[in-house]
């Protein structure tokens, strides 16, 4: 486990910890940007971000305020496997209690019920979320847009994992463009409470900052025990690119 402090340029509003989970095994496609970014803009919104890195075996930061966990290939997840095993109880309770987390294609996988190989094997998940996925032959890559709470989310997808939710999981949002899921229902990842899994790469977040924001409101309300207090914030590169590439997959907006 390494711990770096990264404090705004003037006075700190408080400290949030933000936890990336598994960063060598499972964040194979880019997703340690979304750390990155996660913590860019909590100092940007004048917080000091403490970003904690989780490796197997090392001690969990059951105070953390925020975690994100990537994607990996079959053989990461199983490198974690007994460690999220351990961690996986505290880290359902405080999902439960409302702790935000992002996950991302493999953690995705893994905070579901459980996640059937190709090769037959069965890697039990935790249960935050209601999916259940099978690994299958074909792979589901390519650009992305989904609706969701937060407007139009772009990202890109590489998975040959087929996710289904259950009866009651609500999906982190609508396909408009690409397979998301499973390429058939038209859902595209989970969320529960303050947690979101999903099957956008990118990374997801520099290009949808209103993700994390969303995440960050729901860690320094948790962290300060006030209200978040957000700077105003221009983010013109980002919007244009979210932007041009809406048009570019579905020709509006």
């Amino acid at each position: 486990m390494s711990t770096e402090l990264l404090a705004p340029d003037g006075p700190s509003k408080g400290t949030i910890t933000l936890v990336h989970l598994y960063p060598r095994e499972m964040s194979i496609y880019g997703d340690r940007g979304n750390t990155h970014a996660l913590a860019s803009r909590i100092r940007r919104h004048g917080y000091t971000a403490e970003v904690v890195l989780h490796d197997p075996g090392t001690p969990f930061r059951d105070d953390a305020h925020l975690f994100m966990g990537g994607g990996g290939q079959d053989s990461g997840q199983a490198r974690v496997e007994a460690d999220l095993e351990a961690i996986g109880p505290t880290l359902a309770s405080m999902a439960a209690d409302g702790v935000p987390m992002l996950v991302i294609c493999g953690m995705y996988q893994l905070f579901g019920n459980s996640f059937h190989t190709v090769t037959g094997q069965v890697l039990p998940g935790l249960g935050i979320l209601d999916v259940t996925t099978r690994g299958n032959d074909k792979r589901m890559v390519g650009p992305v847009c989904v609706d969701t709470e937060f407007g139009s989310v772009v990202g890109y997808e590489n998975h040959s994992g087929s996710t289904v939710l259950g009866a009651g999981q609500r999906p982190f949002g609508t396909v408009r463009a690409g397979y998301g899921n499973n390429g058939e229902d038209g859902t595209e990842g989970a969320r529960t409470l303050n947690v979101i899994g999903t099957y956008l790469h990118g990374p997801l977040l520099p290009a949808n900052p209103m993700v994390s924001d969303a995440l960050i409101a729901v860690a320094a309300e948790r962290a300060t025990g006030r209200p978040f207090e957000p700077e105003p914030m221009s983010d013109p590169l980002a919007d244009e690119a979210r932007s041009r590439q809406v048009r570019r997959l579905v020709g509006t907006r």
